[in-house]
């Protein structure tokens, strides 16, 4: 080990002596011919005197080296900080020896070291183009001599602007790198025919089937920044059909230092085709709403939960209550606060459907707002599992919502889905149902009760992302429960922000829709992440039509019937107009709800299909019920169409 050691160090320091010496013999023989070029290339000047000189300037440049570190570089990066360097070390030993020779000019000390200045001026331009000439001639001969020891990969960078550049330097400045660039893609005319760095900069015309077997090329690098994620995802897909791999250089913000590694060129992902520009809030109320305030965050541990307590955590908060069942889940959660440096938080194990114990919390930490994330959410799941979904979804809000008003806080915000409208699944319907109790109970309390309401999130749990994804990894296929079905889909970040400025603009009573842009095929998806993996469909993988499952749509909305939206101050956030309630009535009818779930009596589908009218469940054995309904409405029209005949008769 300690051997070991040792050779490493005596490697490393005799790989820099070497660069030293070398830089010394260089800067001595520039010295040499600076006097050939004085005298134009003949012997009319002193040899001896020369020879006496020459020891001098090289200790100068001894000194100047060493102090400006010009000779630590490492060669095979040689890199413009490496001619900087050296630039330094010129000067320096220049004005060090033009410094000495005025001296000894002045006082008339060694008449052998007046060396004219002529002679300096020129030895500073030999010295530095043939120190930098010898450095990037190591680099290139390295660079050559890798290339022919390894099979390397050809790879196009698309964007000839400043982030392809960097791309490239990059690349190729990177010793273990096995990628050759072939050249740059650009739609800027102008640049197009040219060359940057001695590469070729083509337009996407050139862009075919035989450009890249001709020049067999393996990877497309788009290194674009601010690119529109519309605009991406259309240059990716005409890009599907070669066998190539398509990798991203990411935003400027996540370079390590400002400076871009390699590693951090990854293959793209179907997020980054999926996600749309960062939301930017200019006119941000949440500073004010969140300062010096007791938060609690309910599902603390789940997708929606954990990124609004990292997002909550970046403000001026009083203190944070976390609150979730998922000890594992929380207990992560808990670390990787505390290593971003967040200790002002206080993560608390515990069930929402616990009133003694959420009372408990309450009386202690008198909380002024509260983001009530925690539910369950799987469709397929909770279709068979209504208990649960009732107990936790209608019942654990009813707790949360109710202590809340008793303990007089501030805002209450609630997390609801867009399966709420017009519900067909049990999950669906235990959302709006919680989202009705919401709008009852804001009536008679003190406590602004706020809903948002937003689809799919890119990355959590569940997400049809994750499942695809372990699918490839398999072989596939992939299943897909309809060609036809679509979804909205949003960041984890991006839906997160939107609740906070939503529960900082809200007044209480607000349904808050969140602008899901457009929705996405499911088919189109999962063929796009086929190809995006370097497989192709459906030679390698296939997709496989599996068929809705029970309470499954094709197609998510965002608004039930007869409602509909009014604008706010941010763009993406919109106020449904619900339409109104009997509140007393559906209080009362939700309070029996849950009184006859908790004694697991069989009417509570029943109840909920009454609640919630647009309830029509689909794909599910939880249709009968529809159709008792639907046949016990026959039966009442027919019946009033026999008495309308009766009372009818006589007058014929």
């Amino acid at each position: 080990m300690i051997q070991k050691y040792f050779t490493n160090q005596a490697k490393r320091y005799a790989s820099k002596w070497l660069v030293l010496g070398i830089d010394l013999v260089t800067f001595g023989l520039a010295f040499v011919l600076s006097y050939f070029i004085r005298f134009n290339l003949t012997l009319n000047f002193d040899v001896d005197k020369l020879f006496i000189q020459l020891p001098f300037v090289i200790s100068i440049g001894l000194f100047a080296f060493i102090l400006t570190g010009s000779y630590k570089g490492v060669v095979r990066h040689t890199g413009v900080r490496d001619v900087y360097n050296i630039f330094n070390a010129i000067c320096l030993s220049s004005i060090i020896t033009i410094f000495f020779v005025i001296v000894n000019r002045q006082y008339g000390m060694m008449d052998d070291f007046t060396i004219p200045l002529s002679i300096i001026i020129i030895h500073s331009l030999i010295s530095f183009l043939a120190m930098t000439a010898s450095r990037y001639l190591f680099k290139t001969i390295y660079q050559s001599l890798i290339s022919n020891l390894e099979i390397r990969k050809n790879v196009l960078i698309y964007g000839a602007g400043e982030s392809g550049i960097i791309t490239y330097n990059t690349i190729t400045s990177h010793t273990r790198s096995n990628v050759k660039v072939i050249g740059y893609v650009d739609n800027d005319l102008q640049k197009v025919g040219k060359q940057i760095n001695g590469i070729k900069v083509y337009g996407k015309r050139d862009l075919n089937r035989q450009f890249f077997q001709k020049r067999n090329i393996e990877e497309v690098i788009f290194s674009i920044q601010n690119i529109d994620h519309k605009r991406l995802s259309k240059m990716v897909d005409n890009l599907m059909e070669y066998p190539i791999k398509v990798k991203i250089v990411p935003p400027v913000e996540q370079w390590i230092n400002g400076e871009l590694k390699l590693s951090q060129i990854k293959n793209i992902q179907i997020e980054d085709l999926l996600e749309r520009a960062p939301i930017k809030i200019k006119n941000s109320k949440i500073q004010g709403e969140l300062n010096d305030k007791v938060i609690v965050v309910t599902g603390a541990a789940g997708s929606i939960g954990s990124e609004i307590a990292r997002q909550i955590c970046n403000y001026q908060y009083k203190s944070l209550i976390l609150i979730d069942q998922a000890e594992s889940a929380l207990y992560d959660l808990q670390q990787e606060l505390r290593q971003k440096g967040h200790h002002n938080f206080i993560p608390i194990v515990g069930d929402i459907r616990d009133k003694n114990r959420m009372s408990t919390i309450f009386e202690d930490y008198r909380p002024d707002l509260v983001f009530h994330a925690a539910a369950y959410k799987h469709v397929p799941l909770m279709e068979y599992n209504s208990y649960e979904a009732i107990k936790v979804n209608i019942a654990g809000t009813k707790v949360i919502a109710d202590l809340s008003s008793l303990y007089k806080v501030d805002k209450f915000v609630f997390i609801s889905t867009d399966k709420a409208v017009n519900p067909t699944n049990i999950m669906g319907a235990s959302k709006r149902i919680a989202e009705m109790y919401i709008s009852c109970i804001q009536q008679e309390s003190e406590t602004k009760f706020i809903t948002t309401r937003f689809g799919n999130v890119l990355g959590s749990n569940g997400s049809v992302i994750p499942l695809f994804k372990r699918q490839i990894e398999t072989g596939g296929p992939l299943t897909v429960t309809h060609q036809e079905v679509t979804r909205y889909f949003m960041t984890i970040a991006e839906a997160s922000q939107l609740v906070l400025e939503a529960g900082a603009m809200g007044e209480g009573g607000e349904i808050f829709i969140f602008d899901m842009g457009e929705s996405v095929k499911i088919f189109d998806l999962a063929k796009n992440m086929i190809r995006l993996s370097g497989l192709r469909f459906p030679e390698d993988i296939d997709i496989k039509i599996t068929g809705l499952r029970p309470g499954e749509k094709l197609f998510e909305e965002l608004l039930a019937n007869g409602e509909n939206t009014l604008p706010t101050y941010h763009k993406k956030i919109m106020i449904s107009k619900i339409r109104e309630l009997d509140y007393q009535q559906v209080r009362s009818r939700i309070d029996q709800l849950c009184v006859n779930n908790m004694f697991f009596k069989a009417d509570t589908v029943k109840l909920m299909k009454e609640i919630v009218p647009e309830y029509v469940s689909k794909n599910s054995d939880l249709c009968k019920y529809d159709e008792k309904e639907k046949e016990s409405k026959d039966k009442d029209i027919s019946k009033g169409d026999m008495i309308v005949l009766k009372r009818s008769a006589p007058l014929n």
